[in-house]
Parts: C-alpha cells; sequence; structure tokens
C-alpha cells in the first residue's frame, strides 16, 4: 500500500515493522555476553514490577486481593517469568563458557529409540521446593545423545544471523504467556519481536513496557494492543517474516485460511493466505487417565481434588485444563472417586467464570448433553458431563470448552489392558495433542513393569503428566511447551513448534513430567521419599497468594534464606 492511499492503522504498522527492520540489525550486533545481561536486568524489572503485575492481573480475573486464588496469579505470571529467564540465562552463560547449552544434564535412554534429557530436578532449588517431581525432555526418534547436544543453542548458537522481525500474538488466558514468547522468539528464533497483546490483557500494557524497557530501547521489541485489524495486518506486512500465535485454532485457521466460505475453499484448494512461517499453541481437549489400583480413602480424596484442580484452575480457562477423565467401568472405585470429584468441583472456592464466552460454552456443553450434564454446586457454571467414548461425535471430545466443564467416560479392563486403552483412546478420539495426565498408584506401576514406560511413549502429547498435572510442565522451563510434533496447516489441532525450552533443544518431541502419588507427611509413611506438601497450584490450596508470592521472589533472587518462609506457608496449605 503507497503512503498517500495508507490507512492511519496501516501507517502505524509500516512504521512499527520500520523500526523494528532498523532494531535488526542492533539485535545482530549485541552479543551473547549482553544478551546474558539483558536478561539479568529483565529478571530485576519483572520482581521490580510483580506486586502490579499480580494485582492488575487479579483485576482482570475478579479475584478479591485477599484470596487465596491470587497465588495463581502468582504462580503462572511473575514465577513462571522470572524461573524461564533465570533458566535461559545459565544456558547463555553456559554457551558464552564455551560449553555446551545442555552441559551438566542427565541424558537416558527411553522407548522407541529416543533420549530423553532431565531437566527437572537440576538445582538445588529444585531438590528443595519440588521435591518428588521430575522431568524429562524427551527428543524425536533417531535423535542420539551426541545430536542432541551437538545442535542445541538454536539461535544463540550464531547471534549475529538474525531471522527477521517475527509477529507474536499473545495470549490472554495466563499473563506470562506473551512476555515468554517474546522471549523465545528474541532467544531461540533470534528475531526481533511485535507483541500484539490480546485485548484480556492489555490493562497488563504498562507493566509489560516497564518489564521490557531495555529491549525496547534498543528497538528489538515494539509492544503493541488493538484487535484483529491490527493483528491481521502485521500478520501479513511483508517486513514480517514469522508469526507465533497462542489462542483457539479457530483463530489459527482464520489467519492462515481467511473466515467463512473462503477457509474451507482455500484450505480444500491448499492455498493458504499466510505463506510465511507461523508457530502456534492453541490448546485441546486433555485426557485425565485415571489407572484403577487399590487406594486409600485419603488418596481418592487427595486425587479427586487433583482432578479439580487441572479443571478448575483459572476458572478453567487454560489450554491443558482437564477436559475428558477417563476412569475404568471394572475399578471397584470407581464410584467412590467420581462422587469424591464432585465434591471437590463442588468445595473448591468459588470464583466467577471470567473468561469471555465461558458462559455461552457451559449453556452449549449442558445443551448438547440435556440427559448427562449434572451442576455440581459451588457456582451456577461447574459441570459434570457422562460421556461416551463409543459416541466419537460427542462434540466434548473435539471442542475445548475452556470453561469449569468436566466430562467422564469409562472404558473396561484394569492395569495394563486399561493404560494401553486409554492411551489409544486418548490419541484416536480426542482433538488436540497438548497435554495429557495420568493418575496411577506406585505400585500398579511396579505392577506394570517396563511396559508401563513403552505404553507412555505411545501416548501422544506435547506435554504428559504422570501423577502431576501438565501444568508443571508449563513451569518448568528447561522443559519444552508445545503439541506433539506432526501437525500440518490445514489440520493444526493444538498447533505447531514449542516455546520455553530453555535448553534450546533442536527436535523435542516430548516432556514428560512425574509428581509424587501423596503429599507428605503420607507419601513417607507409605514408602515414597518425598517431600511435597499440597502443591501450591492446587485450588483449595489456603495460602497459595503467600507461597506464589514467596516463590516468585526467590526465582527473581535466589536465596537459602528465603526457603523457610515457604516451607512454612507451603506446609499450612
Amino acid at each position: 500500500m503507497t503512503a498517500e492511499h495508507a490507512t492511519p492503522l496501516a501507517a502505524r504498522v509500516d512504521e512499527v515493522v520500520e523500526r523494528l527492520t532498523q532494531g535488526e540489525k542492533s539485535w545482530a550486533a549485541t552479543s551473547l555476553e549482553k544478551r546474558g545481561e539483558m536478561l539479568d536486568v529483565l529478571v530485576e524489572l519483572t520482581d521490580r514490577h510483580a506486586d502490579e503485575w499480580v494485582r492488575v492481573a487479579s483485576t482482570i480475573k475478579h479475584l478479591p486481593a485477599d484470596s487465596p486464588l491470587v497465588g495463581e496469579e502468582w504462580i503462572s505470571g511473575p514465577w513462571a517469568t522470572a524461573s524461564a529467564l533465570q533458566s535461559l540465562r545459565q544456558t547463555i552463560g553456559r554457551m558464552a563458557a564455551g560449553e555446551g547449552a545442555t552441559s551438566g544434564f542427565h541424558a537416558r535412554a527411553v522407548p522407541g529409540g529416543r533420549v530423553a534429557m532431565r531437566v527437572l530436578p537440576h538445582s538445588t532449588y529444585d531438590r528443595l521446593l519440588l521435591n518428588g517431581f521430575s522431568a524429562e525432555v524427551w527428543l524425536e526418534p533417531g535423535v542420539g545423545e551426541k545430536e542432541a547436544r551437538d545442535t542445541a543453542g538454536l539461535g544463540l548458537r550464531d547471534p549475529a544471523r538474525t531471522n527477521g522481525v517475527t509477529l507474536v500474538l499473545g495470549a490472554g488466558n495466563i499473563f506470562s504467556i506473551a512476555p515468554l514468547d517474546t522471549i523465545y522468539q528474541l532467544y531461540a528464533e533470534n528475531r526481533v519481536v511485535a507483541l500484539k497483546l490480546n485485548p484480556i490483557s492489555e490493562p497488563l500494557l504498562p507493566v509489560f513496557e516497564a518489564i521490557f524497557a531495555p529491549f525496547i530501547e534498543l528497538g528489538v521489541v515494539e509492544i503493541l494492543t488493538g484487535g484483529a485489524d491490527i493483528g491481521g495486518l502485521l500478520a501479513h506486512h511483508p517486513g514480517v517474516a514469522a508469526v507465533h500465535m497462542t489462542g483457539s485454532e479457530n483463530t489459527h485457521d482464520a489467519i492462515v485460511w481467511g473466515v467463512g466460505e473462503d477457509r474451507a475453499r482455500n484450505k480444500s484448494a491448499d492455498t493458504p493466505l499466510l505463506t510465511k512461517p507461523i508457530t502456534s499453541e492453541l490448546g485441546g481437549v486433555a485426557p485425565v487417565i485415571v489407572v484403577p489400583g487399590a487406594w486409600s480413602k485419603a488418596d481418592l480424596t487427595f486425587q479427586a481434588r487433583h482432578v479439580a484442580t487441572q479443571r478448575l484452575h483459572n476458572s478453567g480457562s487454560n489450554c491443558i485444563a482437564a477436559q475428558v477423565v477417563i476412569v475404568s467401568s471394572d475399578w471397584p472405585q470407581k464410584d467412590e472417586f467420581l462422587e469424591l470429584v464432585k465434591e471437590a468441583l463442588a468445595d473448591a472456592p468459588p470464583r466467577p467464570s471470567w473468561y469471555p464466552g465461558s458462559a455461552d460454552r457451559v449453556a452449549s456443553a449442558r445443551a448438547t448433553h440435556p440427559e448427562c450434564a449434572h451442576h455440581v454446586g459451588g457456582t451456577p457454571d461447574r459441570t459434570l458431563l457422562t460421556l461416551d467414548l463409543q459416541r466419537p461425535e460427542d462434540p466434548a471430545f473435539s471442542d475445548e470448552y475452556f470453561a469449569p466443564v468436566l466430562g467422564v467416560a469409562e472404558l473396561p479392563a484394569t492395569g495394563a489392558d486399561f493404560l494401553r486403552a486409554a492411551v489409544t483412546a486418548a490419541n484416536e478420539k480426542l482433538r488436540g495433542t497438548l497435554g495429557a495426565n495420568i493418575i496411577v498408584h506406585p505400585r500398579t506401576v511396579d505392577q506394570v513393569g517396563e511396559e508401563f514406560e513403552e505404553i507412555v511413549a505411545d501416548l501422544r502429547y506435547g506435554t504428559i503428566g504422570i501423577n502431576a498435572w501438565t501444568g508443571v510442565g508449563y513451569l518448568t522451563a528447561n522443559a519444552t511447551w508445545g503439541a506433539f510434533p506432526g501437525h500440518r496447516l490445514d489440520d493444526v489441532q493444538s498447533g505447531i513448534g514449542v516455546v520455553h525450552n530453555a535448553l534450546l533443544l533442536e527436535r523435542p518431541e516430548r516432556t514428560v513430567v512425574r509428581g509424587p502419588f501423596r503429599p507428605t507427611p503420607r507419601s513417607i509413611l507409605h514408602g515414597e521419599w518425598t517431600l511435597s506438601p499440597k502443591p501450591p497450584w492446587f485450588v483449595d490450596n489456603r495460602t497459595a497468594d503467600v507461597t506464589g508470592r514467596r516463590l516468585a521472589r526467590l526465582a527473581a533472587s535466589p536465596s537459602f534464606a528465603k526457603l523457610p518462609g515457604i516451607f512454612a506457608s507451603a506446609l499450612r496449605g
């Protein structure tokens, strides 16, 4: 568009892209050491503005300032951000010292000709704060340990070779997503960034501008607000080399293929409107596979609350919020467990369904399941659906509800037979591959033996949580976050590519997170030598706000002197 015919908005976009194009030269001239120093400043600024960040986020989500649920904003905001920045900073430090990006990280062979890099625990703080939790990044089949280590580093292996301007379309539900996606583009992809905030998160603009001040001053980040119009202009601007987005599959397809009849026609002809590279994180229908076993009443109660957390965290507005619980129809404790899940959903602290469209999605879920939708109490919208896996056309298996709606489906069998059947159902009948959860008694894992990990290897999801919600994978900065590889533009499901990935691994396939089946002290009494209390991200944690704030402060400025206060708060949760 010529200047004399440009609209004011188009002219503004032109100016932004031109500034970033000039800024790319500055980024190319910024050494590895200097980029590490800029992360140090970013951590300090995140800490300095953390209180305001959480205050604004809580206002957006209608959370009272004194609610323990404010802990969700501390944990998924400043803590997640500061932790990720610190981990990436350590990777840069190793590379600048001439070591490999993965130096000091243990690798092992896992099923399917894969190598797994252990990313949690790594530091003393990991072992103390997340005792009993672990995480590995599994590389794609055929990638050996030497290749994994030699190719780690991505864009930082040659900082002077930059890759143009990228548009980051920020998410509106979890407020660390946009900053972390921006950092990933800058450091892993070696691109300068136009960050377009989701309109929901626009009140956080002053906070993000303050945090990214050094990058804005250098000309390598621009933060914009507005709707789909400015996003579309940026996405299709000839000066923008790539796009990364977090959101829905529908939004992705609107950008790539168009809307209405145009979308169907362009998909059929394989003529996308967007021909430049686009990566994405798009959510999906996340399963929770509950493997039958002999559980105590305390086990049943704790894991029921675990399931409720996986659905109700952030009022259900998470891309990996649990949507379909798969249980065994042959489990003698099935009915007792499901009754406890209902109670946990009802008893969780009330909060509004704040994300736009939530009420409509709840109404739709109830309308399409008139005989099997149950209002469980607690808030008017909390809903439990009884589902049938023999009806694959059920929208609960394909539509991400993004609201406090949880489905339950049954399969026969026990032990390894049940786990295999549930994995097959999750792979073949649920749309999306972002995150899947398995809850299983340690004794059952022992009974299944080596086959357990082989079955897990068949579960095609980008993050798998075993006795740990996949949200822990999001919080593990050295882990990868994204869909299982292999989706195409015309069937994108949960997206293409990964973020976070502070080790900058080149061909990751998935992250596998493990957690303790029981919290302390029951874990110790039953021979699980882990010291983790009820996690602070549980929706019924009574001290999550205090613990979350202290964790964020520790991540920004690590000190053993801060640990006693964290432990004291966490144990009261």
